[in-house]
């Protein structure tokens, strides 16, 4: 069976959340019957996160197959309940490797190698293409780091323009995470960052098909149509994603804003009743707890917590399951006596 692809994109700033968005769609649509891959391209040049900085990018996920990958990666197999391996985080780095090596190789007959069709070819070929020999049909979730306008993330959002036109508009959509602000001065959420995130999208050829809206406060119905009206997408594609207590209680709330609806409606395939029992459970079980634990966590890079945080991960869903609140206490370890 065919394979249907989501990609998810970010406008107006980082930090908006495009990976636990990604991650709970991926969770709604399983939950739905449907068998889910997930993917990240990192725009970065570096070839994996392995070398970099955690207390600048955060802990690296190593995949059961022993690639460092990006954090994200972590989030995605904890809301899918799936192994990734080492195609599921691409990175500027590895395709300039590869498109370089092929020229050295003399792959390009040689011709001259330009970002387009090179480059973009390159980035096309590793989306996931497998067809689904089953009767259950397969979606890729593709999220594409860095923020729209970025330099960096130019050749990806033009692959993914071109890979739509290649596979149709009904078999890939784009999802845009972007912010609605509150301006504390005027008491007021404003558009106008939204909509030049998604103008800039649309001048690369991309018209986005859901609109996922970060926001402090509730955004309203005439908000919504005003979005709609200068973006060009349905007034029931605006969904908003306010700030939660936790992660795992996104899913629930996307599921309530309708965003694997929506997305089934544009891939054109049925919307079945999910089951969100166990993680209804799980969220349950998160805010009623029986007991308070405080744990000592300590680490070289603790200024960042995200530098830690499979490790804190971890020790949520043990909690979780026992009906425990956890506290954790971080310490440096540059700052421990070993006597």
């Amino acid at each position: 069976m065919m394979v249907k692809y989501v990609f998810v994109t970010g406008g107006v700033v980082s930090g908006l959340g495009k990976g636990i968005t990604a991650a709970s769609l991926g969770r709604l649509l399983k939950a739905r019957g449907y068998r889910v891959t997930m993917q990240k391209f990192d725009p970065y040049i570096n070839m994996d996160p392995g070398t970099m900085n955690p207390i600048q990018h955060g802990e690296v996920f190593v995949t059961e197959d022993g690639t460092e990958t990006d954090l994200d990666l972590g989030h995605y197999e904890r809301f899918i309940n799936e192994n990734l391996d080492k195609n599921s985080n691409v990175t500027t780095g590895k395709i300039y490797w590869s498109v370089l090596n092929k020229e050295r190789h003399g792959d390009y007959g040689g011709t001259t190698v330009q970002v387009i069709p090179h480059i973009t070819n390159e980035i096309k070929s590793r989306i996931y293409r497998e067809e689904c020999e089953s009767e259950q049909m397969t979606i890729s979730i593709i999220e594409i780091g860095g923020t729209v306008g970025d330099i960096e993330s130019q050749p990806f959002l033009e692959s993914i323009r071109q890979f739509q036109a290649e596979v149709g508009r009904d078999n890939a959509i784009v999802i845009e995470v972007t912010l609605v602000p509150y301006i504390k001065a005027s008491g007021e959420l404003k558009t106008k960052p939204t909509q030049m995130s998604v103008k800039s999208l649309q001048s690369m050829g991309i018209w986005p098909d859901i609109l996922v809206c970060r926001s402090d406060y509730p955004i309203e119905d005439e908000m919504r149509e005003k979005i709609a009206q200068f973006c060009n997408v349905k007034k029931e594609h605006i969904l908003q994603n306010l700030d939660a207590n936790s992660l795992y209680e996104v899913p629930l709330m996307m599921e309530e804003e309708n965003l694997a609806k929506a997305v089934c409606e544009c891939l054109k395939i049925d919307c079945p009743e999910p089951d969100l029992t166990r993680w209804k459970q799980i969220v349950h079980n998160l805010h009623n707890t029986e007991y308070d634990v405080t744990i000592a966590l300590v680490g070289k890079y603790v200024e960042l917590h995200d530098a830690y945080l499979s490790v804190v991960e971890a020790l949520n869903h043990a909690a979780i399951q026992a009906k425990t609140k956890v506290h954790i206490r971080w310490i440096d370890s540059e700052n421990v006596n070993p006597d």
